[in-house]
Parts: structure tokens; C-alpha cells; sequence
């Protein structure tokens, strides 16, 4: 007689049909926001050299990268801009300006892609000539309230572009609440804000700066206002409080090494939560392929399905149209 138990786990593995049939989590290209980068000019495409396969694209360009992304049912792509240097200032006012990079881009894509979702990140960093999310006095202080009166007109003019999602990645105490505030005075109100809720300083977006073009600009760091990566607890504080403030949607940045503040999120709130995986986590994962280290499909679609384990209503990855077309074959 046997001694083994009547229960093999292995038989639920033992064939592919099987292993589908018990899958827990699935993943669908409408789990993916494509994040894209705005660069100034005509027909131009600049290679980001800290992203390998990643590009900035001139506004006339941009409307391709959307129907690419809707035919291969992704929902949503998410804009940042590369503003030229001489457009920065101190002050970030190039983020008011209406026919900025951003309020062009928004116009293109919907104009050309209406039925493409368009997220807009609201913050000063891309138009800063100190590379902080904000507004800072003669110490170098990242003042709070003034910066959220900014961040409240550039979420304005990008609504008024066409912006489905509004994303503040700031960080400033508040923002989402004066934020949701003038979108509803100014008759916005189908539009839908994404809060950067927990996002933490962190080693991991390195590549995203040299992308907008804030790498080397940045005085000091960003850790008077973004989270310390240390703490799990406070990122429920600020979730809690981005919720009561009128933010339909939240975001976890970075991604993989914050998986557990995801779940924590998730299982806490119980709301629509995004994961930002960034630009050092893509990176690493394309350093890896070059160094044969491991190969891309697997590894993408396995990074991809933790988020979606972890309790990922989505997730912004620069790997979405290449994991779109792995998933629908």
C-alpha cells in the first residue's frame, strides 16, 4: 500500500490545459497603461539610452504609439514630457502655459485616437530648472501650499486639452482634494484623478530622469516630500487621506519592491490601485536580456502577473505593448 497522501498537488500541474483551467490570476492587455515621453521638434524619435527600446516622441508621433496601443487593447497611455531647457524655470510656469508639450500631446492623441484612455502626470519636475515637484523658497524648501495652487491651474489646462485621468505624482499634502475641487468648479467632472498616493523616494527612477530630461538639475532630494522607504504603515495614511479628498484611483511607485504595500492598500481600501513599475525596474530587466542573464517574455509576463498576485487593478509598465502582444499571441 501506498504511503503517499490521496491528495497530489502535482496533478494540477501535470498538463498545460490543467494549469490554465486552476489559474488564479490572468493577465489581459487592459490591465496595462503604456507610459510615453513627449520630446519637442518635428518627426522625431530620441532613444533614451538608460531605457534600451524605449523612445521620446515628437507630438506628431504620438498619435501612432496610440493606435498601436489600441489595437493592442491597451486602454490607457500615460504622458510625460521632456521640456527644452530654455522653457524651465524656477518658477515651473511653462506648466501653465496651454500649448505646452503635454496640452499638445493631449490634443493630437485625442483628436486622432479618441477612443484611447490619456493619463497626465501633474507635477513641476519636467518644467523645473532645479528638478523638484515644486515650487521652493531662497533655502530650498519645497513650499506645500504654493505648489498645490500650481499643481491645481496645470491640472486645469490639461483637463481643458482632453486628459481623461489627471495623476498628481507630487506628493504635497492636499493636492488631490484642491484639485478635485476646481475640476468640479470648472465643469470637469468626468474627469477622473489617479493619485500618486505612496510614492516612495527611491533609488529605481534614475532612467525616468534622464527621460524628462531632471537628471543633474535636482538640488538636494526629494525626500522632504516623497516616502521614506522604510515605512508601510504611513502609506496607508496617505492612501486614506487621498481617498476622503476625491482621488477615484490610487498608485503604488515603484512597483516590485513595494508589493506588499499594494496588498496592503488593496485588502485596506478596496478601491481601483495601480502599480508603477519604473524605470530602474525596466531597466533591470533589459540589463538582465543583454547579460543573458534571462530571457525578456517570461520575465516580463512573470513581473507583470506578481503585480496582478499582489492585488494590481493594473499596471504602468514601459513593457505594455510588448506584453499586450505576448498576451493576446
Amino acid at each position: 500500500m501506498s504511503s503517499y497522501p490521496a491528495l497530489r498537488m502535482r496533478r494540477g500541474r501535470s498538463a498545460q490545459w490543467i494549469r490554465e483551467m486552476l489559474a488564479e490570476h490572468r493577465l489581459h492587455p487592459s490591465d496595462l497603461i503604456w507610459p510615453l515621453f513627449i520630446a519637442d521638434g518635428k518627426d522625431g524619435e530620441e532613444p533614451i539610452a538608460s531605457l534600451p527600446g524605449v523612445s521620446r516622441w515628437t507630438v506628431d508621433r504620438l498619435a501612432a504609439r496610440a493606435r498601436e496601443a489600441r489595437d493592442a487593447g491597451i486602454p490607457c497611455i500615460a504622458l510625460f514630457p521632456n521640456t527644452p531647457g530654455n522653457l524651465r524655470s524656477d518658477d515651473g510656469a511653462e506648466a501653465l502655459n496651454p500649448d505646452n508639450l503635454m496640452c499638445r500631446a493631449i490634443r493630437s492623441i485625442k483628436d486622432a485616437v479618441p477612443e484611447i484612455g490619456v493619463l497626465t502626470d501633474v507635477a513641476l519636475d519636467p518644467y523645473t530648472s532645479h528638478g523638484h515637484d515644486g515650487l521652493v523658497d531662497d533655502a530650498g524648501t519645497v513650499l506645500n501650499d504654493e505648489t498645490t495652487e500650481q499643481l491645481v491651474g496645470q491640472a486645469l489646462i490639461q483637463a481643458a486639452a482632453g486628459a481623461d485621468i489627471v495623476a498628481p505624482s507630487d506628493m504635497m499634502d492636499g493636492r488631490v482634494g484642491a484639485i478635485r475641487a476646481a475640476l468640479e468648479s470648472d465643469g470637469h467632472h468626468n474627469v477622473a484623478i489617479m493619485a500618486y498616493a505612496a510614492k516612495y523616494a527611491s533609488a529605481f527612477y534614475g532612467p525616468f530622469r534622464d527621460a524628462v530630461g531632471s537628471r543633474g538639475l535636482l538640488k538636494g532630494d526629494k525626500r522632504t516630500y516623497q516616502m521614506d522607504p522604510a515605512n508601510g504603515a504611513e502609506a496607508l495614511r496617505e492612501v486614506e487621506l487621498d481617498i476622503a479628498e476625491g482621488a477615484d484611483m490610487v498608485m503604488i511607485k515603484p512597483g516590485l519592491p513595494y508589493l506588499d504595500i499594494l496588498t496592503r492598500v488593496k485588502d485596506a481600501f478596496g478601491v481601483p490601485t495601480f502599480a508603477y513599475q519604473v524605470s530602474g525596474e525596466y531597466a533591470m530587466i533589459e540589463a538582465a536580456v543583454a547579460a543573458g542573464a534571462g530571457e525578456r517574455d517570461p520575465l516580463v509576463l512573470e513581473t507583470l502577473m506578481a503585480f496582478k498576485r499582489a492585488g494590481a487593478t493594473g499596471v504602468l509598465t514601459y513593457h505594455a505593448l510588448h506584453a499586450a502582444r505576448l498576451i493576446t499571441g
